[in-house]
């Protein structure tokens, strides 16, 4: 993970760590994955989200307590509840998260989802011959602040309403997705192909995020859960980076963290024909001043926390410097 930037569901998605590699390489430091030396020869051990007690490794450390333990935060309380349970914040010196509610800079640091952010931006409006797109994976959670079914929603409305003006990227939209307690089916492969719902926008995975939406106007921008303050991830950036205008919903501060005049805010419209409405309507000189303060954020200075820099340089200063 530290030599490889790619990945299948986003584009240079490692980038931080492998740039954080490289940061401390600098340093004369080395830095490796748990499973690829021996354990005592780590002076200390970061975990990317809460491991529990089945991970061999972390009930050795725990049982040991001769390495000094820190915690990256990514998966939101939706995906993955262990991590915010307090009681297994103990275990661990500092901790690294998005959750603006939890910093103090004594045991919680701030974090976000970071990105490489490109010095070349390309938003040629002649390339956009599509006007709304959607790329996501076909997911599913059981709790009360998923936008995963949102998604679907959004989907079934332009399909049904305008199937012309909508394209559906990325992986799963193939095959069914067993939810609740058919979930354990979603191993089957074949049975899920066997029962595939049906997406009649859905144009298949891709290998670039970026050279798709360069196509298109705007994107359907969800997070995966809503009303979680701080919880930005790479999605919207990756909207940003190819000059489409994201539609977006998620962190209810997201204009605490990314300039409210480069995105649309979903929770300004009550239906999705008042959002197509919007769109259709939207004179060019509107939508090319949604591209100039896009560009005008990307290339300033407020973007840093969401950069590979500023991760690596708050992960370093936080165990190694200030250790």
């Amino acid at each position: 993970m530290f030599t490889d930037k790619s990945s299948p569901i986003g584009d240079d998605l490692m980038y931080p760590f492998v740039y954080l590699g490289e940061y401390l390489a600098k340093r004369g430091h080395r830095v490796s994955t748990i499973d690829m030396d021996n354990i005592e020869h780590f002076d200390a051990i970061v975990f990317m989200d809460f491991p529990t007690f089945k991970n061999g490794y972390f009930r050795r450390l725990v049982d040991d307590k001769s390495k000094p333990l820190y915690l990256l935060i990514f998966e939101s309380k939706v995906i993955k509840p262990d991590n915010w349970n307090i009681e297994n914040h103990r275990y661990f010196k500092k901790i690294f998260t998005w959750d603006d509610d939890l910093i103090d800079n004594k045991k919680y640091f701030k974090i976000n989802f970071s990105s490489k952010i490109p010095t070349d931006l390309d938003f040629d409006i002649n390339k956009k011959n599509r006007l709304c797109t959607m790329i996501a994976g076909n997911k599913s959670a059981n709790h009360s602040l998923e936008l995963y079914t949102e998604r679907i929603r959004a989907i079934r409305w332009f399909e049904e309403n305008h199937p012309g003006d909508f394209d559906l990227y990325g992986i799963g939209w193939d095959k069914h997705l067993f939810m609740g307690m058919l979930s354990k089916l979603n191993r089957f492969d074949a049975l899920r192909k066997i029962v595939k719902s049906r997406y009649p926008s859905y144009r298949g995975s891709i290998e670039s995020k970026r050279e798709v939406y360069k196509k298109y106007k705007f994107a359907i921008c969800y997070e995966n859960a809503r009303d979680i303050p701080g919880y930005v991830t790479e999605k919207i950036f990756d909207c940003f980076f190819a000059g489409c205008v994201p539609i977006y919903w998620g962190a209810p501060n997201i204009s605490d963290h990314v300039p409210a005049n480069t995105f649309i805010d979903k929770r300004n419209f009550k239906t999705y024909e008042e959002l197509y409405r919007y769109l259709m309507n939207m004179s060019d000189r509107e939508y090319l001043d949604y591209l100039d303060a896009i560009k005008t954020f990307v290339k300033s200075e407020k973007i840093y926390p969401f950069s590979a820099e500023y991760f690596a340089e708050t992960i370093v200063n936080e165990i190694v410097e200030g250790n």
